[in-house]
């Protein structure tokens, strides 16, 4: 298996990038091609005591960066020859089974759905990150599309099963669709239809759809998958995200008041430790773009060493999962008619 990763991607490329990517090498034994400035990449080796490169680690020169501000439409006009750009285009040759980056996310879309491609039928790509909520929820999207028809949420809601089936393991993942109410009925015009759709996949045992959900109720792990819009998907997950790191600042500020404290955290640091590890998004690593034929996975943009590291893990376990092909072969079961599909 072979990880391409792109290097200077992100707020913390190249150094974290390749730090994270030689210790997964070496961890997972897959083999890893870091593309980027060559020069740059082999003095972030040569500082962290890589003299040579590691066997299994290979380099491929990119001249060319996108940064977080490049115009996602332009990507492909403007930056052939940027690592993103170069790095998707060896995946789509086959030079690779999975892309890794923390760079822009709309170039990463754009540019991953025009050379990569999106599997046939498949109407939009969407981002599925692992929530680090209720034993691992998939949230889908998470942001790839703010506009959205009711066929799009039927096919994140298929897609997203299979991938929690295939690649994490869930036999029957329960399916619900992110809501401003649990009832039926509830929502506007978009959610009341693609409810209807999710309910007629459900019945017809296409996914085992459990109705409407809350977001209080997403990290109490109420659904294995949470179907939702781009827009509001993304800001459950940023507002996951930002609880995350509320609540151990206040359990820092708690356990840093007194000695008494101090002593009670030491008795219970254990626990803690675990409590902060599952909370934590640097060991999911990113989040997969569901719907392109081969696995694209977009890493948090201040991704250090151990979210790369993260990544790397979540690549390989789609890779070895081959849920794309699942995709593919189900794409029948998750498509209306053109007639009423809403397709814009």
């Amino acid at each position: 298996m072979k990880i391409i990763i792109d290097a200077m991607g992100g707020d913390r490329a190249p150094e974290q990038i390749v730090l994270g990517a030689l210790q997964a090498a070496k961890e997972f034994g897959v083999k890893i091609v870091l593309i980027g400035r060559g020069e740059e990449l082999l003095a972030c080796m040569k500082s962290q005591g890589w003299d040579t490169l590691p066997a299994g680690v290979e380099v491929a020169n990119a001249e060319d960066v996108v940064d977080m501000h490049a115009d996602p439409v332009e990507v492909l006009r403007q930056h052939r020859g940027s690592s993103m750009v170069l790095g998707l285009k060896m995946l789509a040759d086959g030079g690779g089974d999975a892309f890794i980056s923390a760079g822009n996310s709309g170039a990463l879309l754009t540019a991953a759905t025009l050379v990569v491609k999106r599997i046939r039928g498949i109407r939009r790509a969407a981002f599925a990150p692992l929530l680090p909520v209720g034993g691992g929820t998939i949230l889908i999207d998470a942001g790839a599309n703010n506009e959205c028809t009711p066929e799009y949420l039927l096919q994140f809601g298929c897609m997203g099963s299979l991938y929690a089936k295939k690649a994490h393991h869930k036999p029957e993942p329960r399916v619900a669709l992110l809501n401003n109410g649990a009832e039926e009925g509830k929502g506007d015009e978009l959610h009341r239809a693609a409810y209807e759709l999710l309910k007629q996949a459900g019945e017809n045992g296409t996914i085992n759809f459990i109705g409407n959900i809350e977001a209080r109720d997403v990290p109490d792990g109420g659904a294995d998958v949470v179907v939702a819009d781009g827009f509001s998907g993304n800001v459950l997950l940023k507002s996951i995200e930002g609880t995350a790191i509320y609540m151990s600042k206040l359990m820092k500020e708690m356990f840093t008041r007194s000695a008494v404290s101090k002593l009670g955290y030491l008795c219970c640091k254990k626990g803690v430790n675990h409590i902060k590890q599952q909370m934590d998004y640097r060991e999911v690593g990113g989040s997969i773009l569901v719907g392109i034929t081969k696995p694209v996975i977009k890493a948090h943009g201040s991704s250090d060493a151990r979210a790369i590291r993260g990544a790397i893990k979540q690549a390989i376990a789609a890779v070895e999962s081959d849920f794309c092909e699942d995709i593919r072969a189900n794409v029948a079961a998750m498509s209306l008619p053109r007639e009423v599909s809403h397709e814009a």
